[in-house]
């Protein structure tokens, strides 16, 4: 590899001429936000933000005209996009806008003086998905891709000091044979494309000869630290030249490295030579005497590069970008290595949407979403699944995170069976060149991801033709990808996301290509807990991997299960999920994730794990939970307004706040006079009070908190939780409304949530239970559960499910005489002559060889039992033992007699 200084290529990959790339990127995204004055920079950028005219669809006849009529057209703004979509709701909200086709915007501006030897260049910071622009009507250019910057030369086409009309056609169609964006990545996924100019718009005067305004959207200048050490950083930057003009210019470069005090701690400067219409790279090498490193949350300390192009003394160019010295590696046994200290990497998943705004952003939501994922803790962010904006990737470099930068192939590599086209291949080399360039002097950003689940897609398909189809043909173009990330940048890592590899699912499809040998670093999208198996069983899986990819990084990209805040239950364990449709009880979420960060902090070769996801997001594929067009597996609301319990319980591991935080606060109106209590603190205990009733004193093992079987008194309850971290006291409280304890209870065996009858009657959700198995679920059309067939009663729902084998219910109850009705049905109809079991209260034989179906007459039919018993010792021990076959319950009644 030729050294930086030696290099003269034009618009050749950048690591031709780099040896390494570890510093900050800001481009003139970041120019347009600090709003530079002539007199300060030779470059002037405007923003082109107010008085667009916008349509959806409509007669395209003559919009592209300088005199066509838009007064009827709507107003607008950017960013801007016409799509709003997800809500806390069982139905689509009304203001929901899922159009995807074509939107016209149209500006009329006059743009600021040039001299003659100056271009005017409009940026655009995000357009979705393809764009096509016109100046004075004259076609300009296109861009097929929605998340990165492009740049269009419109000089020939401006009129100087007059009244000038810009068109732009954004087309977000879904991808489809024939369509705009058939050929264009991501073809598909669990999140919607949205349509509009989204991000910013700006117009950039800037010299002829200049820092290349046409490097694929990037900054013009790369900058790398080739050699770190404690007495000295080599800090080498590549300046991308372009002379714009008619004749060779003899010029001068200079380049300062200055620190956050505003101290010049490094200079350089050269000669260079351009010539007419052509394009040069200069090298530098500066260094940097006895650096203070980029160092993560500890320490995100940057330095700003200030590069000038000089033409007899006058300044006619000059680009600033921030410089993070550090030095990083991903080891397959010790995981991921800052500056020479190993580091454990634990983050988040974000989409770049908000309730209300979708993807038309501004820089205040960008800090907001980085101060709640820095409260929580985080040391690392994954940008889910595509180029996020450069105000958010300027935030994660001040911020001190670790960034996994990806590349929107994600899903499907074709819209059939075929393998990739050429023209989808073309597409996605232009947007992974886009993503490096432009992101290329993050220090944050360390990996490069050039896939995720590219062949769930293929899956899924195959699943709903009753697994019949072929496998995904995607590994050729993560080959080719994956070669050309290495070639535009060797000094960061490869990754790949990954979804089904040995995966207990039927996404593992017989005969599926492998994707994991592909990259420097694999990444694991694993949901134990929550689509298959159980949170625990994560650890030995992630190991079987670790021992089939013996010299590769590890890294798990995705897990996490949903939480709803409306919908709740009063076991976690009591039942299965329906994870793809409703309900999604809070405090399930928060029982997966605990479980599953109780096995992965045990696991050193781990490099990084990232929960999916922080917030919830919107996906038109989505009903599910409390929500509707909304992922809801994120850990704070689509508003970022609400964080729910399993945000607290991160935020007790990872953040060093001190924490305390009672769990099921919104879980107000209690099922139960009894009920565990528990809290996340990073205290070593923490007290309990309820109604000024001192229950105790507990010690926090894996950072929860528990006390069990509390007794809650008739209406309201006052829970306060307190605790102490260095002197530093800590108090959290809740309010429940609990029943009266001497009105006994009903319980919904088998089940997550609870129900009423049609008389009126309230079931909590299954509890109280010791052993048994629960069945998975019935499920019908569209992830949503089968209605129950059980006849016999006015309340199916209530044998939906149920609780078999041999097990026992530990029922707190008021010492006094009760009248216990089990609801019973026998489920198989091949065990309706042998199902037979015994039922216990206290060790007493209440029931004997009892069969449902027998008694019923019929399977899947309601048979209830009821029997006096007499409660001491404020406990009832229900048992049930399996005879002639598994026992079996779907309700439990207790009432007084």
């Amino acid at each position: 590899m030729r050294s930086p200084n030696l290099c003269s290529q034009a618009m050749t990959a950048i690591a031709i001429c780099l040896p390494a790339a570890l510093p900050a990127h800001a481009t003139p995204s970041d120019a347009i936000a600090e709003q530079r004055s002539v007199a300060e920079s030779p470059r002037q950028v405007v923003l082109l933000h107010d008085d667009w005219r916008f349509r959806f669809g409509g007669d395209a006849k003559g919009v592209t005209d300088p005199a066509y009529d838009d007064t009827a057209w709507e107003t607008v703004a950017l960013p801007h996009s016409w799509n709003r979509l997800g809500g806390y709701q069982s139905t689509r909200s009304p203001d929901t806008n899922v159009e995807q086709g074509i939107g016209w915007y149209r500006l009329n501006f006059t743009p600021p003086p040039r001299s003659g030897r100056q271009r005017q260049v409009i940026q655009f910071d995000g357009v979705g998905a393809v764009a096509e622009l016109w100046v004075n009507g004259v076609r300009v250019g296109g861009h097929a891709g929605a998340f990165s910057t492009f740049r269009f030369d419109i000089t020939d086409q401006l009129r100087s000091g007059a009244l000038n009309t810009i068109v732009v056609k954004a087309d977000n169609s879904k991808p489809a044979p024939g369509s705009a964006t058939a050929n264009v990545i991501p073809l598909g996924g669990d999140f919607f494309v949205h349509g509009g100019m989204y991000r910013g718009v700006s117009l950039i005067t800037v010299g002829e000869a200049q820092f290349d305004t046409l490097d694929h959207g990037g900054p013009g200048v790369y900058i790398s630290t080739p050699n770190v050490t404690d007495a000295a950083a080599q800090v080498s930057v590549l300046s991308r030249l372009r002379n714009l003009g008619g004749s060779a210019r003899m010029l001068r470069l200079k380049t300062r490295i200055i620190d956050a005090d505003g101290a010049v701690v490094a200079s350089g400067e050269r000669p260079v030579t351009l010539a007419a219409g052509a394009t040069f790279d200069a090298g530098q090498m500066l260094a940097i005497a006895k650096p203070r490193r980029w160092h993560g949350r500890k320490d995100p300390y940057l330095y700003r590069v200030v590069a000038e192009l000089f033409d007899k003394g006058r300044a006619i160019d000059r680009v600033e970008q921030p410089l993070g010295v550090r030095s990083f590696a991903f080891d397959a046994d010790r995981g991921f290595i800052l500056n020479g200290e190993p580091m454990k990497l634990y983050g988040a998943s974000r989409h770049q949407d908000k309730q209300g705004k979708g993807w038309a952003m501004t820089p205040a939501d960008h800090a907001l979403d980085m101060e709640i994922m820095a409260e929580m803790g985080v040391n690392s962010v994954r940008h889910a699944h595509y180029q996020h904006a450069q105000q958010w990737a300027a935030e994660a470099d001040k911020a001190g995170m670790v960034v996994k930068a990806e590349l929107p192939f994600v899903h499907q590599s074709a819209l059939g069976s075929d393998a990739p086209t050429p023209e989808l291949l073309a597409n996605a080399r232009q947007q992974l060149i886009e993503l490096i360039r432009q992101n290329y002097n993050h220090p944050s950003i360390m990996l490069w991801s050039v896939g995720n689940e590219i062949d769930i897609g293929a899956a899924i398909g195959a699943l709903q033709r009753g697994g019949k189809g072929p496998p995904a043909q995607s590994r050729d173009m993560l080959v080719a990808l994956n070669g050309l990330a290495k070639q535009e940048d060797p000094s960061r890592p490869t990754a790949y996301a990954d979804c089904c590899e040995s995966v207990p699912s039927p996404l593992a499809l017989p005969g599926a290509q492998i994707l994991n040998d592909v990259t420097d670093v694999i990444g694991l999208n694993r949901y134990f807990g929550w689509y298959y198996g159980k949170p625990g069983d994560v650890a030995p899986a992630l190991a079987a991997l670790h021992a089939k990819y013996p010299d590769r990084a590890i890294t798990l990209t995705e897990y996490g299960a949903g939480g709803a805040f409306t919908q709740h239950t009063d076991n976690p364990r009591g039942g299965p999920v329906n994870a793809n449709g409703r309900p999604h009880p809070e405090a399930f979420q928060a029982l997966v994730h605990e479980e599953t960060w109780k096995a992965l902090k045990t696991q050193d070769y781990l490099a990084a794990t990232w929960i999916w996801n922080m917030f919830d997001f919107a996906s038109n594929s989505r009903e599910e939970g409390e929500a509707f067009d909304l992922n809801d597996k994120g850990l704070v609301s689509y508003d970022r307004k609400t964080r729910k319990d399993a945000f607290y319980f991160y935020k007790a591991n990872w953040s060093a706040e001190p924490v305390l935080h009672l769990t099921g606060r919104r879980y107000t109106d209690r099922a139960y006079a009894v009920t565990d209590v528990q809290a996340y603190s990073n205290a070593d205990r923490a007290s309990l009070s309820v109604n000024g009733r001192q229950i105790g004193t507990v010690a926090c093992a894996d950072r929860i908190c528990i006390w069990p079987k509390v007794a809650l008194q008739p209406g309201r309850n006052d829970v306060v939780a307190t605790a102490s971290i260095g002197g530093v006291a800590l108090t959290d409280s809740i309010a429940w409304t609990a029943p009266a304890a001497d009105a006994g209870m009903r319980i919904r065996v088998g089940s997550l949530t609870g129900l009423s009858t049609v008389a009126g009657e309230r079931f909590g959700s299954d509890d109280f239970f010791v052993g048994g198995k629960v069945p998975e679920l019935r499920m019908g059309a569209r992830g949503k559960l089968a209605p129950s067939d059980v006849t016999g009663t006015d309340d199916p729902e209530l044998y939906a499910s149920y609780r078999e084998g041999s097990f026992r219910y530990d029922l707190p109850l008021p010492d006094g005489r009760w009248i216990v009705k089990l609801h019973m049905f026998e489920p198989d109809s091949a065990q309706l002559a042998t199902r037979s079991f015994n039922i216990d209260v206290d060790g007493r034989r209440v029931l004997s060889k009892f069969s449902p179906g027998k008694a019923a007459g019929a399977a899947r039919t309601a048979i209830v039992r009821a029997f006096p018993v007499e409660v001491k010792n404020g406990s009832m021990s229900l048992s049930f033992t399996a005879g002639g076959g598994p026992a079996v319950v779907s309700a439990i009644t207790v009432l007084p007699q």
